[in-house]
């Protein structure tokens, strides 16, 4: 592996106007497909073989004006005062021409009136669903009402829906990276190029992606996460091998070889550190889930992408850069103070000095940290949770003020059955049912489509949709309808579906998490040639999870310090949000422990004595990988000011996480662990030694024969 790199390394670095020229052109070709062939995103959660899904599925086949879009105007009339009905009249009619609007429902026949006539509800159907409806559809029933006299208009529903955009928030991010690598680098040249070199790749997964969403559907959500790890992991790898490329200098080693052995060595962890990613990844499409499977194979390519970039285009921008990599003072002598040592060394030495106690604390601590983790409630967000002040979130609030909570979360129940007859007496039945299921507030009569064979019910419960209540109530009439004969009976709605898509992920949660470390503690005993290492960076990686977890419920969940982050509402966190920080922060973290670990190997075969390759391999690395964390961190920071809560809530829990693996467990719990282990870190079984292939990732090999050439060359200059 190191001696392929090695070749691939010095090739781009002597053909770097080519290989240059190649990615510019890709780049370019990419924009253009983009530009072409860009589809929309989608707030799409379909959730195959779950009965929400199956119900609405039934809608779009037998009930399709139903199936649509649909919004909810809320009128409320000032304090002490009833509203009017000709000004509603009016309001009904203005919602009926909207473009796509099948239908408006006067809340004054159709009873969505409070008693005392203050607030009233205006139902919109459209002939769309959400995903389909257009910015200019949006715009207009977002009109409707604008010149009532007198009367509050909000307006909500599904059609409000649209699709995260990338904002400025996001430069934030690249801007403190900038800044890191100007102070690691003491060099702009470098701290440039490494940055530049990350963007082009994120450019280029970001423009291939959307040149495939003309035929993919993608959540509004993939480009966002793929941008995230694209731009974190793309810097990171850059900056790994630029630092070795740097040290190879300052030992005198001519620049072209000094790219060779970077991409040879350092290349091969980003190879192996970029492989865990990807796996970890690409692995969320085992779960069986659409959306999930798109985000994962989306931010799994983009990171593929970053990789190439860092083992292609790199060298080749250091054949442009040269020596300029390095601080103006070290460019005439190369080599570097002799017996200086970073603050790496120093905390090697304290940390494996005090390797017992700082082991016990360190889980103690973390395991505290993970204690509000057992409180940690799912859902699928709602308007309840937009940013204040949106029109979602107005609308949202003031049916609440006016109707209760459970109004927005409403639940629908579809009565399929193959004669109208049968049908019309499933739905009495169930109808009956419902209304004296406790927590149920109110059930509309049955309205059965034009065969009769499909009838829907709308259910109003008594709390709020993502209520811990709501959800027993929706297991309680689905337990209740069961039993009804002549019909099938499912409930949907957005309250129903996001309580199955919470179930669904904590079912498959298990065999992702036994499949994802299952496959990287394998890769890892490839990298490491060890049985201990890989279980170690295992165990970390769940006192990391753990932590993150209980952090992040702490503030989104129980609201301490929420405000700090902007949020004025805490609740439950995203359903998908558990299963994708696993795999997400299995990848980044077995990132620091390839990059620590492999250094500390090949000290370690090149003679060091274990405990001194523990501190030598946190000497060399600990600049860089406190640097790629602090980067890493700022990135997925810069999304927690997004206003959307999926997003600010997966920026914010990634950057916790990936500061307490690569602060508290790679660069204090590794060290303090593989020096207590001594030479029992690096053993494993003869058996599975000879089975295991050599992948080289230290560059043993390759420094074995780079030095058989030196000496090969040396005796033929001897003959000369």
């Amino acid at each position: 592996m190191a001696s392929v790199l090695y070749r691939l390394g010095r090739f781009s670095f002597r053909r770097r106007g080519r290989v240059l020229a190649v990615w510019l052109l890709m780049l370019l070709l990419l924009a253009g497909a983009a530009a072409v062939f860009r589809g929309p995103t989608s707030d799409n959660f379909s959730m195959p073989g779950t009965e929400s899904q199956r119900a609405l599925d039934s809608l779009r086949e037998q009930f399709p004006q139903a199936s649509g879009a649909t919004g909810t105007i809320v009128l409320a009339a000032p304090e002490g005062r009833e509203l009017n009905k000709a000004a509603v009249a009016a309001i009904v009619r203005e919602a009926e021409r909207v473009p796509g609007a099948i239908a408006a429902i006067d809340p004054f026949k159709a009873g969505s009136i409070t008693p005392d006539g203050r607030y009233a509800l205006v139902q919109i159907q459209f002939d769309t669903v959400a995903d389909e409806i257009t910015a200019a559809q949006r715009a207009a029933y977002e009109q409707v009402g604008a010149s009532a006299q007198g009367l509050r208009v909000e307006h909500g529903g599904e059609v409000m829906k649209a699709g995260v955009e990338i904002g400025s928030t996001e430069a934030l991010g690249v801007l403190v990276a900038a800044v890191v690598l100007l102070i690691t680098f003491g060099s702009l040249v470098a701290a440039g190029m490494t940055l530049l070199n990350a963007l082009i790749g994120v450019a280029a997964g970001m423009a291939g992606l959307f040149a495939l969403s003309g035929v993919l559907e993608l959540t509004s959500t993939a480009p966002i996460l793929a941008l995230m790890l694209g731009l974190a992991v793309g810097i990171d790898y850059s900056l790994f091998i630029t630092f070795r490329y740097r040290q190879y200098l300052t030992e005198g080693v001519a620049a072209e070889e000094a790219a060779g052995r970077a991409i040879g060595t350092a290349g091969s962890a980003v190879v192996f550190a970029g492989a865990t990613v990807v796996i970890a990844l690409a692995g969320l499409s085992v779960v069986g889930i659409p959306f999930l499977s798109v985000m994962g194979l989306a931010a799994a390519g983009t990171i593929t992408l970053a990789v190439l970039v860092a083992l292609t285009l790199l060298p080749a921008m250091l054949g442009f850069a040269g020596s300029r990599v390095l601080p103006r003072r070290q460019r005439d002598g190369r080599a570097s103070s002799p017996g200086r040592e970073g603050f790496g060394y120093g905390w090697g030495r304290i940390v494996t000095r005090l390797r017992v106690p700082i082991l016990l604390v360190g889980v103690v601590g973390l395991g505290a940290l993970a204690l509000p983790v057992q409180d940690m409630r799912l859902a699928l967000p709602d308007a309840g949770t937009a940013a204040s002040g949106s029109a979602a979130r107005e609308a949202y609030d003031l049916i609440g003020e006016g109707f209760g909570p459970g109004f927005n979360g409403r639940l629908i129940a579809v009565v399929s059955g193959d004669d109208a007859q049968a049908t019309g007496m499933a739905a009495k039945q169930a109808a009956q049912l419902i209304d004296s299921t406790e927590g149920v507030l109110d059930v509309s009569p049955p309205q059965p489509n034009q065969q009769g064979t499909t009838a829907l019910m709308t259910i109003v419960p008594k709390t709020g949709p993502t209520d811990a209540a709501t959800e027993q109530t929706v297991h309680s009439i689905r337990e209740r309808l069961a039993g009804i004969d002549g019909a099938t009976v499912a409930l949907t709605g957005a309250t129903a579906i996001g309580i199955d898509v919470s179930a669904k992920l904590a079912e498959a949660m298990p065999v992702y998490l036994l499949l994802v470390v299952g496959l990287s503690i394998l890769l890892l005993m490839l990298v490491f040639r060890s049985l201990l290492v890989p279980l170690k960076a295992a165990l970390g990686f769940l006192l990391t999870v753990g932590a993150t977890f209980g952090i992040t419920v702490a503030i989104f969940q129980q609201g301490h310090l929420a405000d700090l982050l902007g949020i004025d509402v805490p609740g439950p966190l995203v359903s998908f949000l558990p299963i994708l920080l696993i795999g997400i922060l299995f990848g980044l973290a077995m990132d620091y422990e390839v990059f620590l670990v492999s250094r500390m190997r090949e000290d370690f075969v090149h003679g060091d004595s274990p405990q001194q390759a523990t501190v030598n391999g946190l000497g060399h690395n600990a600049r860089v990988v406190t640097a790629a964390a602090l980067i890493m961190a700022a990135v997925f920071g810069g999304f927690v000011f997004m206003h959307d809560p999926i997003i600010k809530s997966i920026g914010f829990a990634l950057a916790v996480g990936v500061l307490v693996d690569a602060f508290i467990v790679r660069l204090t719990l590794v060290p303090a662990t593989m020096f207590l282990l001594g030479r029992a870190a690096w053993w494993l079984p003869r058996p599975v030694d000879r089975l295991l292939p050599n992948l080289d990732i230290e560059g043993e090999n390759l420094h074995t024969n780079l030095a058989a050439e030196q000496r090969d060359d040396a005796r033929e200059a001897i003959k000369v």
